[in-house]
């Protein structure tokens, strides 16, 4: 069963949430993410600061957000329980990045590259990664019916890695390689360890 259609509010919050999001990264490009202050992103997007502390806690997380852990850890839990767990993250982050990489490929390609060149942004998104990995874990575990252990939480931080080096590759590349292949060569180094 399909969850029903957003209503009418949530789709209008939805749109504002996007808005404000695609003028902070214009403005972080024109201007650099430093000089960009929350009021010049909230009179490009047509909104009042109030209106976008109400979507954002902060400047750092306009970039930070987004919606793509939910989608993964959806992926992730579907997979089939006689998946073993690697077969099971690659599958279903390569899956996951394939369908954000066709329909934002630009927005993330800018997102990523502020965060790895912005050093405040660099630091907090070190400290996020332990929550995604987190994610991944319990994700994984769940799959299976199984507990979390150190050796899945071994394998979600090497998957990370992977996924973390794709990612750089990607942004010092500007965007010229195809991002979910980039992932797959990752998991592919990590699946030849084991050989």
């Amino acid at each position: 069963m399909s969850s029903p259609a957003p209503g009418l509010r949530e789709q209008r919050k939805a749109r504002t949430r996007k808005a404000i999001q695609e003028h902070a990264l214009r403005l972080f490009l024109a201007n650099g993410y430093d000089a960009t202050t929350v009021e010049q992103i909230a009179a490009a997007a047509e909104v009042s600061p109030m209106t976008f502390f109400r979507y954002f806690p902060s400047k750092e997380a306009v970039v930070e957000n987004d919606e793509y852990d939910p989608l993964l850890i959806d992926f992730i839990r579907a997979q089939p329980a006689d998946l073993g767990p690697l077969a099971a993250l690659r599958e279903a982050v390569v899956r996951g990045m394939r369908a954000v990489y066709d329909t934002d490929k630009d927005a993330l390609l800018v997102r990523t590259r502020l965060i790895l060149t912005t050093p405040a942004l660099r630091g907090r998104q070190w400290r996020n990664g332990d929550s995604t990995q987190a994610l991944f874990v319990e994700a994984l575990a769940a799959r299976t019916g199984g507990e979390v252990t150190f050796e899945l939480r071994v394998l979600a931080a090497a998957a990370l890695g992977a996924l973390t080096t794709a990612l750089s590759t990607w942004v010092d590349g500007d965007g010229a390689d195809d991002l979910p292949t980039l992932m797959e060569r990752g998991f592919d180094a990590l699946a030849s360890l084991d050989s």
